[in-house]
């Protein structure tokens, strides 16, 4: 179950903004936003590092989020623009800077929050659903966790790095549930 969510939802932390009124269009749309999940999710240069949203809107995609390196904003923008069905990509996507003190960072986040056994369950399969973005020492986690002991947990340990600010974006199976039960 929490697998099934976990692709659908975030993979790459790809997350929609959607409101699905029940049209062909948007349900063409949807379809459209998982083919766009998966072609990401495939990326093998898209790490726990960098964090992708997008919106679907009558085929049209607006990506936002940050990523490390350029490469990997221009290889994402190209594999979506090559998702059957989409018609224009509009990029926000944020390049963060070069930062020694940044990549030293999220490699300590990393190996605090992967390395506690409540979050081995997390780090299985290619694309991990806890993500850390570091940003000149702010850091944000986003993604999928289990519940909110684990959004806590998981923000508790990004406390012990000298860390500027952190902000947890983390959301539980329970709300994506509900939020996608919306109409």
């Amino acid at each position: 179950m929490f697998r099934k969510v976990w692709l659908f939802s975030v993979g790459l932390t790809l997350s929609a903004s959607m409101a699905l009124a029940g049209t062909t269009g948007d349900r063409k749309d949807l379809q459209l936003f998982k083919d766009i999940a998966n072609s990401v999710n495939r990326y093998t240069h898209f790490t726990i590092f960098d964090d992708v949203n997008a919106t679907v809107t009558d085929g049209v995609v607006t990506l936002s989020g940050k990523v490390t390196m350029p490469y990997k904003r221009d290889d994402i923008m190209k594999r979506v623009a090559d998702v059957a069905g989409v018609i224009e990509v509009r990029d926000d996507i944020e390049v963060l800077p070069v930062s020694s003190f940044d990549d030293r960072l999220r490699y300590q986040i990393a190996r605090s929050i992967y390395s506690n056994p409540n979050f081995w369950n997390y780090a299985i399969g290619p694309n991990p659903s806890i993500h850390i973005i570091v940003d000149h020492g702010h850091v944000n986690l986003t993604g999928v966790v289990n519940n909110e002991t684990d959004r806590m947990l998981a923000r508790s340990l990004v406390d012990h790095f000298g860390v500027m600010s952190v902000k947890n974006d983390l959301k539980t199976t329970a709300e994506l549930r509900e939020a996608r039960e919306k109409p």
